[in-house]
């Protein structure tokens, strides 16, 4: 365990705010980019030119976030030190026809999106979040932050085996959150939304809506020493890189570029404009070598010497499940951030990556634990091993150990994600 008094309670504290804020990827990324702001970054566009001008910059594009600082002094070939995170959560989505009910009930036709535990969205007051997009082509954020919506789950007496043939939910038939009574209208949904948001009737032209949990992430325990919250996996790893970020771009001493990838669609393959196998990172870091003047083979060799943490939520030991994890790596909470491995290429890390991590968090005095799947357990992934494979660049996989994953509401140590950002910083830093 990590001794108390080292704990920086208000970086946790932070943390609640920007879960609170940040109910879709949309928010989180807005809500990253005004820190970034704050601390004298600038965003540039994809459609304009970008110069090489030393300092802090970032891009948007939809759900995803890349930034960059470039020191003073930094040659074209100079590598790049990149943390690596994702903005997106499992959760339930809205559908293009969004109006639907039944028996007098008016409901919202929704989208599974990722590997949601189903069975934690049942029975929880939800509301509604996202970006629609207007007549102009312009967008603007919606986060309705009431209780709204809601997932009811079958009584018991309708049900009398649920606790002993387990709950089986249907995914088009069972999931479909009910939001009032009456008779069912085409439109009016996004009429609400244009309400809600102060737009003329018939503005919103298109949307990407989602459903989330209410209630407030808070502390929890005799001791206050856990953490429960929405979408950990991942915004608690993109809330301490934007920090680490922030801290090494003030730090005076930098010998490589700090790099901030905030990726979308982590959770259904990352296959997408904004996700870790688009486009979007290779295109920042190449303009960003030929903006200060390099070539082909600057970047060639910036990318060569480019190292690169990704930084995901992953399984602290479970106490009443212990038999599913690998018996001799046991994670635990406030036990320090996590060294992911698995020789299957499931996480990137290999040995020289473990030299890395164990060196950035010797430098940040913070505690580490290595987790690697039980043999008899399939093995999740990250966007660590896309990386490496589409970029080149040698990755490794961490994180914070946490119960409940995928889950509308997660749990975690409420020191770790304050260790986690000290080892994210001292790695961009080394």
């Amino acid at each position: 365990m990590t001794n108390s008094a080292r704990f920086d309670r208000g970086h946790t504290d932070d943390l609640m705010s920007f879960l609170a804020a940040s109910p879709s990827p949309y928010h989180a990324v807005a809500n990253a980019a005004a820190r970034l702001d704050e601390a004298g970054f600038r965003q540039v566009t994809e459609t304009d030119p970008w110069d090489g001008t030393h300092g802090g910059t970032y891009v948007l594009r939809g759900g995803a976030l890349i930034a960059w600082y470039v020191p003073e002094g930094a040659e074209p070939a100079t590598p790049f030190r990149i943390l690596g995170a994702h903005t997106d959560s499992p959760n339930l989505r809205v559908k293009p026809l969004p109006d639907t009910g039944a028996h007098g009930w008016r409901q919202v036709a929704v989208e599974i999106y990722g590997g949601a535990l189903l069975n934690t969205w049942l029975d929880r007051d939800l509301g509604l979040s996202g970006r629609v997009t207007l007549r102009d082509g312009s967008h603007r954020l919606v986060h309705v932050d009431r209780a709204l919506l809601r997932v009811p789950q079958l009584a018991i007496h309708l049900d009398r085996s649920v606790n002993t043939d387990g709950l089986k939910l249907d995914k088009q038939r069972h999931m479909t959150p009910i939001w009032g009574l009456g008779e069912v209208s085409e439109g009016d949904l996004i009429a609400f939304v244009e309400q809600e948001a102060q737009l003329p009737a018939g503005e919103i032209r298109g949307w990407d809506l989602m459903v989330h949990s209410i209630e407030p992430p808070a502390y929890l325990g005799r001791d206050r020493e856990l953490l429960a919250g929405p979408r950990m996996d991942n915004l608690l790893s993109v809330h301490a890189a934007t920090a680490a970020l922030i801290a090494a771009a003030g730090s005076g001493e930098l010998t490589t570029i700090p790099v901030l990838a905030a990726f979308d669609h982590e959770e259904n393959g990352s296959q997408s404009d904004t996700g870790a196998d688009g486009p979007l990172l290779g295109s920042a870091l190449e303009r960003s070598v030929f903006a200060r003047g390099g070539t082909y083979e600057d970047r060639a060799r910036a990318f060569a010497g480019t190292l690169c943490l990704s930084s995901d939520t992953g399984h602290a030991v479970h106490p009443n499940y212990s038999e599913r994890h690998e018996p001799g790596h046991h994670p635990v909470p406030n036990g320090g951030p996590i060294l992911k491995v698995n020789v299957n290429q499931r996480y990137a890390t290999d040995g020289d990556g473990r030299a890395v991590f164990a060196a950035a968090c010797e430098r940040a005095e913070v505690p580490w634990q290595s987790f690697v799947s039980n043999n008899a357990m399939p093995c999740g992934t990250t966007i660590g091993p896309i990386t490496a494979a589409r970029h080149g660049i040698t990755t490794i996989d961490v994180g914070v150990a946490i119960l409940s994953m995928h889950s509308a509401r997660e749990l975690c140590g409420a020191e770790d994600p304050y260790l986690l950002a000290n080892a994210l910083t001292a790695f961009l830093e080394g």
